[in-house]
């Protein structure tokens, strides 16, 4: 196993656009930054979305270390991929970026629906849970409860809503610095 690592990116509820910081990391650097390609991203599917997760892990794994870098739904979505994969799945994370988790359980959108209740189990790698304290998304409270249950580190940011292309936060070195942590 070489000792790269590769970063997988995994956007929320209708992928992240150009203009996204998670967009921007895989451009600059793609040869470390892999998107996880879901089917379909206006109707996601929890069983489909997991499993294109685990698959993304493994076929990673090939070439060393991996760390996911998640965001809005792609949270809840590692979520339920560490409460379903085998351990020996899970032992080439080597952490995870958990920026702007959706609480799902309270998100009046029928197509997420079916990703509640949002995966509590703690998590067997070390993480950071990233919140904006007026994210409408998710409540600093419930972004510190999310933290907590998964055995993550919480970190708020300033007022950027939910850390999207719409945050106007370009590069995000700030989120770069809490990656290199990892």
């Amino acid at each position: 196993m070489a000792d790269r690592v590769t970063y997988l990116v995994l956007p929320g509820y209708e992928s992240s656009g150009p203009e996204h910081w998670q967009t921007r990391w895989e451009e600059a650097d793609p040869a470390a930054f892999r998107r996880v390609q879901q089917e379909d991203w206006d109707h996601p599917e929890p069983e489909a979305w997991v499993a294109t997760v685990d698959a993304a892990v493994a076929a990673a794994a090939a070439d060393g270390p991996v760390v996911l870098v998640a965001h809005s739904l792609g949270c809840a979505t590692v979520a339920r991929w560490v409460a379903s994969a085998p351990a020996e799945r899970t032992a080439v994370v080597r952490g995870a970026l958990l920026v702007a988790p959706a609480d799902i359980d309270n998100a009046d959108v029928p197509e997420l629906f079916g990703f509640r209740p949002v995966a509590l189990e703690p998590f067997p790698f070390p993480a950071v849970v990233v919140n904006s304290p007026d994210d409408p998304w998710v409540t600093p409270e419930r972004g510190r409860g999310f933290a907590e249950a998964w055995g993550a580190q919480y970190v708020e940011t300033g007022p950027h809503g939910h850390l999207n292309s719409a945050s106007g936060l370009g590069d995000w070195p700030e989120g770069r610095k809490l990656l290199a942590g990892l």
